[in-house]
């Protein structure tokens, strides 16, 4: 059952193509105004097309705080993900750039304390003797860690991006950009957008109030590679802004300016530091970074992150890589139980639900929502994925389909249905929550009821929005550079994708279930290697295929110092041509 088709974007009229400027190949400029770029303003990436801090709400008083306690003890409150964990180290160096020399920073371990700033967390900051919370990626749910801080005689400042709930926290500062009263052009931030734009507005009071007559003024674009790196490891919506901040930050890291933690990222997984991409950090440095708060303690990631020592931070990335190729494992294990699941459900019920509820009591909490993303490309429906959190409780993860607001949905369903959840949070896309495990079987009948009446049966199948057919000409490293540096491309702002008839030269398995092919176009043109990832092991290969219609985004592959152009191919199709 294909859940995806594939549809090729409107060609942009002629008229509009004059829009940008000429000297931009027609091609980029099709790609470019399909996604909704219409001005050159747009495509401008320098620092200084940055939407200005002054727009954002809360930083006054966030600021106001900060500089109250320059010489007082910070307790910096993260998360267990990559947006987390660059966000944290951010504040460290950027807060000690500044004259703050007792800043220190806590973590909730997700299988100890779960999420956010939780009385638990406030506990163990008053151990630290904090006497100021700053929250990063978190807080604008945690109403009860807030007014524990309260409580103790601890202000905290809030700074997240994640969609507030009805009630907000007592904070003494709250900079979220999707608060109500925010009127911040982008909505998009990351955490470590966020967390950015404080260090922008405390510095400039800090120069305002002539504080760097006598102190080295820091240059925070030395810190945009842990800005880059955590917005697209979070895959918040590349708008323009976001684009500047990514750009920058690559920028930076190309030349080789960034810090210790991110080379040594780099290094372990294996690419070239002089050509990274976007897709290279929420590829491979992200999900190494991840991977720690999925299976360990996030705390190691930061100490990577803010350590200026490469000698130092390279055992520590060896650490991380390891652990991925740990949750890469519990993943796959996890998904073909999935998938059994799944098939399950569609044997007993004819058609699949509409939304998909998946539980099994030896799943690893830490790898839940990699296993919902999986099962939602596969079925194209939302998908909640849960494991035991202890004996009583078990957590879930879900992850969404366009036109359905996850966080929007477990209201619903909260709101109809009271006390059944026992907490929950989360964007349009992704949201996790806990319910006790007796409740299971009523929250995946209650999800299925209200997705029925919110999922209209044409949202069920998804669509893959190609660019359409490139010319055997296009089909070579020359272009695929030339759309690598029209970046960066990202949530949002889609990568070019392409589609087209090709005759399938040789195939075979590669790592677990991968599909190495070779491939020549149809139309005509060169022989190209390509690669679709996680294939269906029931389906490929098949040897008596010949010819395929693939969509593909093109990729620089580099090995033993050469470069060359391949397929990563996201839709593969077989056609009716047979061998005889």
């Amino acid at each position: 059952m294909n859940h995806v088709k594939l549809v090729r974007r409107p060609t942009v009229a002629a008229t509009e193509l004059g829009k940008l400027p000429q000297e931009i190949p027609q091609i980029i400029r099709q790609i470019y105004l399909s996604r909704g770029v219409s001005v050159s303003d747009e495509l401008e990436r320098n620092l200084r097309a940055l939407l200005p801090w002054q727009h954002l709400n809360g930083l006054d008083s966030a600021v106001a705080l900060l500089l109250a306690y320059q010489q007082r003890r910070i307790i910096i409150v993260g998360d267990f993900d990559c947006d987390g964990a660059t966000s944290t180290a951010l504040m460290l160096r950027g807060l000690k750039s500044m004259g703050f020399t007792q800043v220190d920073f806590l973590v909730p371990n997700r299988f100890e304390y779960g999420y956010g700033l939780s009385p638990e967390i406030v506990k163990l900051a008053q151990e630290r003797q904090g006497e100021l919370i700053v929250t990063v990626d978190n807080g604008i749910s945690s109403i009860s860690g807030v007014a524990a801080a309260g409580d103790a005689g601890i202000p905290v400042i809030v700074t997240d991006h994640h969609l507030p709930g009805h009630e907000l926290p007592d904070a003494a500062a709250i900079v979220n950009p999707n608060l109500a009263e925010c009127d911040f052009p982008s909505k998009n931030l990351a955490g470590v957008g966020v967390a950015f734009y404080l260090l922008c507005a405390l510095r400039a009071k800090l120069r305002e109030n002539g504080f760097f007559a006598n102190y080295p003024e820091p240059n925070l674009a030395h810190y945009l590679d842990l800005v880059a790196l955590g917005t697209v490891a979070d895959v918040v919506v590349l708008d323009h802004n976001n684009r500047v901040l990514v750009h920058q930050g690559l920028s930076r890291i190309r030349a080789g300016r960034c810090c210790a933690g991110i080379q040594a990222l780099i290094e372990i997984s294996g690419k070239n530091q002089s050509s990274l991409t976007a897709s290279d950090l929420g590829f491979a440095l992200g999900p190494r970074l991840n991977a720690v708060g999925r299976l360990d303690d996030m705390s190691l990631g930061i100490q990577c992150l803010v350590s200026d020592d490469l000698f130092q931070a390279r055992p520590m990335a060896s650490t991380m890589d390891e652990l991925n190729r740990e949750r890469k494992a519990i993943e796959l294990s996890m998904q073909q139980e999935a998938e059994q699941s799944v098939a399950k459900l569609s044997f007993e019920h004819q058609t699949l639900p509409n939304a998909l509820a998946l539980y099994q009591s030896d799943w690893h909490q830490g790898v839940v929502g990699l296993v919902a993303s999986r099962i939602k490309e596969k079925y194209y429906r939302p998908v909640f994925a849960f494991a035991d959190s202890d004996e009583q409780t078990i957590k879930g993860s879900g992850r969404s389909i366009s036109g359905v607001h996850m966080r929007d949905l477990l209201e619903r369903i909260d709101t109809l249905n009271p006390g059944l959840i026992d907490k929950f949070g989360g964007h349009a896309m992704a949201a996790g929550l806990s319910l006790a495990k007796a409740n299971f079987p009523i929250f995946a009948e209650q999800l299925e009821k209200v997705a029925s009446e919110w999922i209209q049966p044409a949202q069920l199948t998804g669509s893959l929005l190609s660019d359409g057919e490139l010319s055997g000409d296009l089909l070579s490293l020359e272009f695929a550079q030339l759309l690598q540096k029209s970046g960066p491309w990202g949530q949002g702002f889609s990568e070019p994708l392409f589609d087209g008839l090709f005759w399938l030269l040789d195939q075979r398995i590669v790592g677990q279930n991968h599909l190495k092919m070779t491939v020549q176009p149809v139309a005509g043109g060169p022989t190209l290697d390509a690669i679709a990832f996680h294939i269906d092991r029931n389906c490929w290969p098949d040897q008596s295929v010949r010819q395929v219609q693939l969509a593909y985004k093109l990729d620089i592959n580099e090995f033993r110092g050469r470069r060359s152009v391949q397929l990563l191919v996201q839709l593969l199709n077989k056609q009716d041509i047979k061998s005889e």
